[in-house]
């Protein structure tokens, strides 16, 4: 039936009893297979794992640029490792470290979820945060809902100024003379 059919024959369940056979044209059905393949490889998201470095003496400026990166991390669907390290007598002050990382998950916010808590390896304290889908996207759905009434109200202060100026001027009354008694 196959060659008559000018197809291919093939075995596609060998270990069923009796074995299942199917008639296809092969060459179509592998290439099938490869478009769906590649498909779902670029549908496939690469999630990475960032690092940032952080000191428990950190000052507030660096402190805030790290954290745009982080940010930046994050909003891009990569994990962060967020790495504390300390020198020499630090080690004897983790609770500073503690301190600084939970600032780091203030300033995150809810953007992102933490995933391994903070915990001590040798001379750094390290946790892992990865970015919280949902948050996100509730975040830039209350972005765009601000922006379109912004944009609404703007329309709307815009098309009162244009009636106000297609319109009469309001007329300016003018106050009677103040009358004294005196005269």
């Amino acid at each position: 039936m196959a060659r008559g059919l000018d197809l291919d024959l093939v075995e596609v369940a060998p270990m069923a009893n009796p074995p299942v056979c199917r008639i296809m044209d092969y060459g179509k059905f592998r290439y099938e297979e490869a478009q769906k393949a590649k498909e779902a490889r670029r549908k496939s998201t690469n999630v990475t794992i960032k690092e940032v470095k952080f000191r428990p003496k950190i000052g507030k400026g660096d402190f805030n640029t790290k954290m745009r990166h982080l940010i930046e991390f994050i909003e891009d669907g990569h994990k962060v490792k967020v790495t504390l390290q300390f020198r020499g007598r630090e080690m004897a002050h983790p609770e500073l470290g503690r301190k600084i990382l939970d600032d780091v998950i203030e300033s995150v916010g809810p953007i992102a979820k933490v995933e391994n808590q903070a915990r001590m390896e040798g001379r750094s304290m390290s946790m892992v945060l990865s970015p919280d889908k949902q948050a996100q996207e509730a975040l830039r759905k209350a972005a765009e809902e601000a922006e379109r009434q912004a944009a609404a109200a703007e329309k709307a202060a815009e098309e009162a100024r244009a009636a106000e100026s297609a319109g009469d001027e309001p007329a300016v009354a003018e106050a009677p003379p103040a009358v004294s008694g005196d005269e």
